[in-house]
């Protein structure tokens, strides 16, 4: 399908100021987990963007992240513009970072298309994924529509924001509602519905329409976003982003404008969820590594090893993260080991959701050589 919005009119923006604590103790604050090469040899973000590269020249793309990254990502993607990597001076979460980029864009371009993309995805169809989002193009440049893409559940996840889905509208649905990460009982019953979908933090929409809904959900923090913007270029800009960006509400793109859109009404509010069947894994933890590594790779007994040599006896379903060493497992089942030079993280794939609680008892313990 041909987009209405040409190339040159199509902006990734790639979302890239996490920290990726679950992935402690290999990713830290200046080495965070879209630095990480954890599938494959190119890192997550340069992936991202190598992916989306068909779709826009490196010139349109826009990357938003914080100052212990921005260095070393711009030293990973050389092709993009120093100036187009921004350094948020202070977290404000997804909505004031996305604000910003829909007000510089407005005014360098009144028709462009902005593409809403974390740094950190797997896909494994990339061909259905640049069909899908030229898919989405269309629908963005079409009107004042948001298009999030959806991803068909295939089990009961407690860890991701559900679409439920109304109407067919061409090759999308209309969106009815979103539910933050529902407990263990509601997401049981929205797979069983059928018409929920995954949220997959994937979101097209024109400048325009982003700019129009800041002002009308946001309307104290839009005003300081087009400040921001108007000194770009500038020798102000700094200064001002400085000033200005932690005045802005610490608000998620998905609380901001889609909740409050969404109540509109399934036909007025304008949101169409586009079902993406590419593959897609947002290597939460490493228990999702792991599984997303075996499903690939089918190791014997699930044993997932990097070291310099091996033995394992009874040993099945673990994690072990160990270059250079020799590692031997002996009747252990369902561990994540990871070693660095200076941590050593022991835990269990049920438990990998509970690492970023370790990265937050280092903050308040202060010992940064370790985060």
């Amino acid at each position: 399908m041909k987009s209405v919005a040409k190339k040159s009119n199509f902006y990734p923006i790639i979302l890239a100021g996490g920290r990726g604590t679950r992935f402690w103790p290999l990713s830290r604050k200046k080495r965070a987990k879209q630095l990480l090469a954890l599938d494959g040899k190119q890192t997550m973000i340069q992936q991202t963007v190598a992916r989306l590269l068909p779709l826009a020249s490196a010139k349109n793309f826009w990357i938003i992240a914080n100052g212990d990254l921005r260095a070393a990502i711009s030293k990973q993607l050389p092709k993009m513009p120093r100036a187009q990597v921004l350094a948020e001076p202070m977290g404000r979460n997804t909505a004031p970072a996305i604000g910003l980029a829909a007000f510089l864009l407005l005014r360098e371009d009144p028709d462009a298309v902005i593409g809403l993309f974390p740094s950190d995805h797997v896909i494994a169809d990339e061909k259905q994924f640049r069909q899908t989002i030229e898919n989405g193009i269309q629908i963005a440049a079409a009107g004042p529509n948001i298009v999030v893409l959806g991803i068909q559940p295939n089990r009961a996840e407690t860890g991701y924001g559900y679409i439920e889905a109304g109407a067919t509208a061409g090759l999308a649905l209309r969106v009815r509602r979103f539910t933050e990460k529902p407990d263990a009982r509601r997401a049981a019953e929205f797979v069983a519905a059928g018409n929920y979908f995954w949220n997959s933090g994937m979101f097209l929409w024109s400048a325009r329409t982003l700019a129009d809904a800041l002002r009308e959900h946001l309307p104290k923090t839009a005003p300081l976003l087009e400040q921001i913007a108007a000194t770009f270029g500038t020798r102000k800009f700094d200064a001002t982003f400085r000033r200005l960006y932690p005045k802005c509400e610490n608000i998620s793109v998905d609380y901001a404008l889609l909740e409050p859109r969404s109540a509109k009404g399934e036909q007025a509010g304008n949101i169409f969820c586009l079902p993406a069947d590419f593959g897609w894994n947002d290597l939460g933890s490493w228990s999702a590594l792991h599984e997303h590594h075996t499903a690939k790779s089918k190791p014997a007994e699930g044993n997932l090893v990097a070291s310099s040599g091996m033995f394992l006896l009874n040993a099945s379903g673990n994690y072990i993260h160990a270059p250079g060493r020799f590692v031997a497992a002996v009747g252990v089942s369902d561990l994540v080991v990871v070693e660095t030079p200076d941590a050593l993280l022991i835990t269990t794939r049920q438990h990998a959701q509970d690492v970023g609680k370790v990265v937050k008892y280092l903050d308040e313990k202060k010992l940064h050589k370790l985060v």
